[in-house]
């Protein structure tokens, strides 16, 4: 009896994946891990559950546009004595955009995963790979269904003003519109604050979800109300790579005194500018924490000073603040960010016990701070894994 989901996240050079089994209702994680490099030099390494490596293997690269499928017929090697395809439920798959249709979780065939390339140029990064991940699961994994869960689908929730910008109203109708992402990792947070924070989930809440993409979120009992996103993952805050909130004159200037063409622009935008163009030395956290370099040290001043500003923004658009979650790479593991936003954000009511900080938590405000702040580990493959189930069974 088939008892497993295989969830896929496939990045533009990378592969998460993780083995759920599904027994009595529980989700159990029973295999996990990643394939980097794709297009580099490809490592693939796997865990159990408990955490300890029980494969590890590098490549070299296969023909040019085979990165993404030769990654996954690896992985299905490996598997394929670990898992039979029997065995499987269903394979879920993250997918960035989903536009105006897509709401919810939707069962793939040929055609939807067709239809779903309409919005490559809206999440050039990483709809391209998510596709090629639905493609060579469909390959490798025949007869297995797949389910596709959307980013942008957990903020269909937002008040038509906020999602709206001010050019002609057509251009809206066309879907030129915001739609925020991050959206699996929202939704798990949503489901985690009942029972880590009962009173909190029923409130006004804004999520920090902060990683080499780094967005935030308006939560109005559990619900996504806004976002520091707009019509493609570039806005808001900076990222990695990703610029953040720009001045569209910008791109004019760019184009008419610089002669920049769309694809130079979108490079620049996406993989050379946020903390590793303002640095010049490195889009990792950890690397500009470290290092002795004037400019790091104004790129985290940035990524903290934007991180507060938005904050404001969003509480403004909730009538108010109830809690501050952090979550992601940077949310989770990052006490000294975590110190500086609190800090940054003293006058609207957090407040950070520097010895609960230390320890990551879960909750790192003192009992009595007007603004209950937590640190809540994100799951999106749990969170692909029941949208799955729920599609599939």
């Amino acid at each position: 009896m088939a008892n497993a989901i295989l969830v896929l996240n496939a990045g533009s050079s990378s592969i998460k994946f993780t083995i759920f089994d599904h027994e009595a209702g529980n989700l159990h994680v029973r295999y996990e891990g990643q394939i980097e490099g794709i297009g580099t030099k490809p490592h693939f390494v796997a865990y159990a559950d408990a955490g300890q490596p029980i494969h590890e293997t590098s490549w070299a690269n296969p023909p040019l546009g085979r990165g993404h499928a030769y990654a996954l017929e690896r992985l299905a090697a490996w598997l394929d004595p670990l898992l039979p395809e029997e065995g499987l439920i269903g394979v879920g798959h993250r997918v960035v955009h989903g536009g105006t249709r897509f709401s919810a979780p939707m069962r793939l065939d040929e055609a939807l995963l067709h239809e779903l390339e309409a919005f490559v140029s809206l999440a050039p990064l990483h709809q391209p790979a998510n596709l090629a991940g639905i493609a060579a699961a469909m390959d490798f994994l025949p007869g297995v269904p797949n389910v596709a869960c959307f980013d942008t689908a957990f903020h269909r929730t937002h008040p038509p003003v906020a999602d709206r910008f001010a050019i002609p109203y057509d251009l809206y109708d066309e879907g030129v519109r915001r739609y925020g992402f991050h959206g699996l990792s929202y939704e798990y947070i949503a489901q985690a604050l009942p029972t880590c924070a009962p009173k909190l989930a029923e409130g006004r809440v804004v999520v920090a979800h902060l990683g080499n993409g780094a967005s935030m979120c308006a939560l109005k009992a559990g619900r996504s109300h806004d976002s520091t996103m707009g019509f493609t993952a570039l806005d808001g805050l900076p990222m990695g790579t990703r610029c953040g909130q720009i001045d569209p004159g910008v791109l004019i200037y760019l184009m008419q005194e610089k002669g920049m063409g769309a694809k130079q622009i979108e490079d620049l935008l996406y993989k050379r500018s946020g903390l590793l163009g303002l640095s010049g030395v490195s889009n990792d956290m950890r690397t500009l924490a470290a290092s002795n370099d004037p400019r790091a040290a104004d790129a985290l001043d940035y990524f903290v000073y934007r991180i507060i500003r938005e904050t404001g923004a969003l509480a403004a658009s909730l009538g108010g603040l109830d809690g501050f979650v952090f979550t992601a790479g940077i949310g989770e593991n990052a006490a000294n960010i975590r110190a500086r936003v609190c800090e940054g954000l003293g006058w609207l009511g957090l407040q950070c016990d520097p010895a609960a900080n230390a320890q990551h938590g879960p909750r790192i405000s003192p009992p009595d701070s007007p603004v209950d702040v937590w640190v809540i580990p994100t799951d999106e493959a749990r969170m692909i894994a029941l949208h799955t189930l729920r599609v599939l069974v």
